[in-house]
C-alpha cells in the first residue's frame, strides 16, 4: 500500500474511534476560544486586565458572562487568555521535547556503540531525577544570577519562556527511548543498507530514511506528552513558579481563588474543570492516533 493510502487509512480508522475524535473537538473548540479572546473582549465590552473594585464577585449576566473575580476582573476573558498560554506552554514544551528527544535517540540508535551508551545512561540519569521537586527547583532558581541580560529577566514573558525551556530539558525522555528503540532496528533494514552502499551519508540515511518511520510514534508521544506539560505547568502555577501575574494561565488562577474557595468557589472550578478537560482530551487523542498508527494494525487492514 502507498504511503497515501496509509494515510487514508489512518484517517479512517481514526474517524471510527468516537472518543478520539470528540476529544480533538473539543480541543479545537478550546483552541478557537482562546485564540478569539480579543473578539470576545470587544463584544462583551470588558477586558482581562481591567480592575473594578466596585463590581467584585459579580454572578453571572450579559456583561460578564462567568462573573467577575475579587478584583472585579472578567472571569471569562482571563479564562480566555489563560487557555492561551497554558495550550501555547503545552503544545510548544511538548513539540520542543519530542523534538530533542527525537534528535538524542536518532544519534543513538543508528551509530550505537559508546555513543549509544553515554547517551542512553544520560538519559536514565534524567529518568531517575524526581520530576517535580526538579521543576520546582530550575523554576525557582534566580534568572538574574545567570547572567543573563536585564531585559530578558524583567519581561513580561520571561516564567513562560522559563517553564518551556524547563520542561523541554527534563521531557525528552520518553522520545528519545522510544526512536532509539526503533532507530536500532531500522538500521538494520534493506532500504537502509541499499542507501548506505550508495554513499549516502549518516545526516541523510537518518532523516530521509529513517526518521520518516517514526513520524507516528513521535506524533503519538507529543500528543500525550502535552497534556502532561499542562498539567505541570498548572502545578508549578499553583505553586507560584510558574507563569507569573499579571499573565494569567489555569494554574496561577486556581492559586488565585485558593483563598476565595469558600466566598466564591466558581473562581477555582472553571480553570480546574479546563485543565481537566483539556488533560483528558490530550490522552484520549493521544490513544486514538496511537490506535489509527498503528503500523501492525494498517498491516492487516492493507
Amino acid at each position: 500500500m502507498t504511503g497515501t493510502g496509509l494515510v487514508a487509512l489512518a484517517g479512517r480508522r481514526f474517524l471510527r474511534h468516537r472518543v478520539a475524535v470528540g476529544a480533538l473537538a473539543v480541543l479545537a473548540v478550546l483552541v478557537a476560544a482562546a485564540l478569539a479572546a480579543p473578539i470576545v473582549e470587544a463584544v462583551l465590552g470588558v477586558s482581562a486586565e481591567d480592575v473594578d473594585l466596585f463590581a467584585r464577585f459579580e454572578p453571572p449576566s450579559a456583561a460578564h458572562p462567568l462573573g467577575t473575580d475579587e478584583l472585579g476582573r472578567d472571569v471569562l476573558a482571563r479564562l480566555l487568555y489563560g487557555g492561551r498560554v497554558s495550550l501555547a506552554v503545552g503544545l510548544v514544551a511538548a513539540v520542543a521535547a519530542a523534538a530533542l528527544g527525537t534528535v538524542i535517540g536518532l544519534v543513538a540508535g543508528y551509530y550505537g556503540g559508546r555513543l549509544d551508551a553515554v547517551l542512553m545512561r544520560t538519559t536514565d540519569g534524567v529518568i531517575a531525577l524526581p520530576l517535580l521537586p526538579l521543576l520546582i527547583v530550575l523554576a525557582a532558581l534566580d534568572l538574574g544570577k545567570l547572567g543573563l541580560p536585564e531585559a530578558v529577566v524583567q519581561s513580561e514573558n520571561v516564567s513562560l519562556f522559563r517553564i518551556i525551556v524547563i520542561v523541554a530539558l527534563v521531557g525528552w525522555t520518553v522520545v528519545a527511548r522510544l526512536v532509539r528503540g526503533t532507530a536500532l532496528a531500522l538500521r538494520e533494514r534493506p532500504f537502509v543498507e541499499a542507501a548506505r552502499a550508495q554513499g549516502a551519508t549518516g545526516f541523510r540515511i537518518m532523516t530521509r530514511h529513517i526518521l520518516p518511520n517514526l513520524a507516528s510514534p513521535i506524533i503519538v508521544a507529543t500528543t500525550l506528552a502535552a497534556g502532561n506539560v499542562i498539567l505541570l505547568e498548572s502545578v508549578l502555577s499553583f505553586l507560584g513558579l510558574g507563569i507569573q501575574p499579571p499573565t494569567p494561565s489555569w494554574g496561577n488562577l486556581l492559586t488565585n481563588a485558593q483563598e476565595l474557595i469558600w466566598q466564591a468557589p466558581a473562581l477555582a472550578f472553571y480553570p480546574g474543570t479546563l485543565i481537566f478537560v483539556t488533560v483528558i482530551a490530550f490522552n484520549f487523542l493521544g490513544d486514538g492516533l496511537r490506535d489509527a498508527l498503528d503500523p501492525r494494525a494498517l498491516d492487516r487492514w492493507g
